[in-house]
């Protein structure tokens, strides 16, 4: 009696394991070269999937897949995260953003000093044409709220975002240049708290854009201690990455030592050609404050031209009181020639006109005025001439007509580029909005890295000039940003991760897009998964929207 009721008891234990014997696979991809993230060279194994995880990795029988991907000759990596987009306004217009995952991206970090919440009626006021350019509707107010937006609506990548210092201090103060009341600092590490509770993974800056420059150190320090305290890093775009680079970095080292916070230096450069040859002391001095105790890394996007806003060619001073402000101010004939000589002869601030060679080296890449929309892809050297102006005529003009505008800026040297992406601890960043084609974003002139920056280094740096290894590039865009992230379920390929996997032929990867043609699709990726689900499938978008919302220490369910 008691042999069969054990029996009775055990049967129903020993079917589980039966079941658990033959698991049946939302997906199987088999026979690839499986590069980790790691740093490790490749090894063979199947990897099974169930319910958007890696759950085995090794030897697996086909027929227990409901799908399977045939990976031979194929690497299959970790999904490549990118440490800076700027694509929390376009996932609104196209949440599938080809332009990233062509390239391989299923996660993106965005929010660059300035970040899509928390917002107020005027800075809603403030950001309308720019929402009215892309016709969506600003319904948000803060993190919770934005976050729930892209849930309802579907993502095709994960996303994650800063709170960024200058947002917070517009709410505060405006676009004034001063220092904040103690009150109002008060009020702003109020917002930054909030934030980092409804999932910021940390506090921005990019303190080359107005009115950024008018925030002192111990602001920051401030900020930055906040979102510290609630687990967040500390990501800038420093002071100056041209002649004032080596005292930027220091400021950057004293915030690090003051908030105990860990930094990232978004897009490490030597920008204008006075400063070109400065990338070794610059990793040297970054160096020392590793050895010292100072959690600072990098991140690049490897091309010599960078693209920011136009309105970065006037002086900081001229930016007091925000766009209407220094519009007028380019109208009246006494400030304009202050403007005009302060762009000529001033190094006191990060100067892009002194930094490069001539007109011909600025290319406009995005107008909000759709009258100037015919100017993208012209340099200043062909509008100017066209025009019958002087060059910073043509500049200042355009900025009181347009001062939305973006544009594509030639102002480093190659050798400085490459010797900052082989640190071992420099990831990789698109710095760009997810883009297609396609549609109003297709209308736009971008740069090439918001479709090429992760394929190119795999074609330039890896294929053709061997500065890396394809494991080590695997890691710096894989699990070495997971790592600074803090995204311990993702970047590597191994049980239990997510499966934000791509792949793709090592031989055919490749970047399409230039400066002059850049609306390219990058080509090679046969698949990517993001969380288990594929959104690209033998080289095709699928249309699904499997992206997650990623938040960050702080955040309080």
């Amino acid at each position: 009696m008691i042999r069969h009721r054990v029996l009775a008891i055990a049967l129903p234990f020993l079917l589980l394991l039966r079941s658990a014997g033959a698991q049946q696979f939302d997906l199987v991809i088999k026979n690839g070269h499986i590069i980790d993230g790691t740093g490790s060279p490749w090894y063979g194994a199947d990897i099974g999937i169930k319910d958007g995880h890696i759950v085995k990795i090794g030897k697996i029988d086909s027929a227990s897949a409901v799908k399977t991907i045939d990976a031979h000759g194929l690497v299959v990596a970790p999904g490549f995260i990118d440490m800076l987009g700027q694509s929390e306004t376009t996932i609104l217009v196209d949440p599938h953003l080809p332009s990233k995952i062509f390239q391989g991206i299923t996660t993106e970090i965005t929010g660059e000093g300035n970040s899509i919440a928390p917002t107020n009626d005027r800075q809603i006021a403030e950001d309308k044409a720019g929402f009215d350019h892309y016709r969506i509707k600003q319904d948000w107010r803060n993190f919770d709220d934005y976050f729930k937006r892209l849930e309802k609506q579907g993502i095709g990548i994960n996303l994650a975002s800063y709170v960024g210092a200058t947002t917070v201090r517009q709410l505060v103060i405006g676009n004034e240049n001063r220092a904040p009341t103690p009150a109002e600092l008060e009020r702003m590490q109020k917002l930054v708290s909030d934030a980092m509770h409804q999932g910021a993974m940390g506090l921005s800056t990019a303190l080359q854009y107005s009115p950024a420059p008018y925030a002192k150190t111990e602001e920051l320090i401030a900020l930055a201690s906040t979102a510290a305290s609630a687990g967040g890093i500390y990501a800038t775009h420093m002071r100056s990455e041209g002649d004032g680079i080596f005292d930027a970095l220091d400021e950057t080292f004293r915030i690090a030592r003051e908030a105990k916070i860990p930094v990232e230096i978004w897009h490490l450069k030597a920008a204008g050609k006075a400063n070109w040859g400065k990338m070794p002391e610059i990793v040297s001095r970054i160096d020392v404050a590793r050895a010292s105790g100072l959690d600072i890394a990098a991140d690049t996007y490897a091309y010599t031209a960078w693209f920011n806003s136009f309105s970065a060619f006037i002086p900081p001073w001229a930016h007091d009181g925000g766009d209407a402000a220094m519009v007028a101010r380019i109208h009246d004939p006494a400030q304009r020639a202050k403007i005009r000589d302060s762009m000529m002869h001033d190094t006191n601030w990060d100067n892009e006109w002194l930094e490069i060679a001539g007109p011909e080296g600025i290319t406009i890449g995005v107008t909000v005025d759709p009258k100037l929309q015919p100017l993208e892809g012209k340099n200043i050297a062909e509008i100017a001439k066209t025009q019958g102006k002087d060059p910073i005529d043509c500049i200042l003009d355009l900025l009181a007509q347009d001062p939305g505008m973006e544009v594509v800026v030639e102002g480093m040297s190659e050798p400085d580029v490459a010797d900052a992406l082989k640190q071992p601890w420099v990831s990789v960043d698109n710095d760009s909005s997810g883009a297609s084609p396609e549609g109003i974003l297709g209308e736009e002139h971008p740069h090439p890295r918001g479709y090429g920056a992760f394929p190119r280094i795999l074609r330039k740096y890896v294929h053709e000039e061997h500065l890396l290894t394809l494991p080590d590039a695997i890691r710096k865009f894989s699990a070495l940003p997971a790592a600074r992230m803090r995204l311990a379920d993702r970047g590597v390929i191994k049980d239990g991760m997510w499966a934000d996997i791509v792949v793709f032929d090592p031989e055919k990867i490749r970047d399409l897009s230039t400066y002059e043609n850049p609306n390219q699709l990058a080509v090679g990726m046969e698949f990517v998964l993001v969380n288990g689900v594929p959104v690209i499938s033998e080289g095709k978008m699928t249309q699904a929207l499997p992206g997650k919302v990623l938040r960050g220490a702080g955040y309080e369910h």
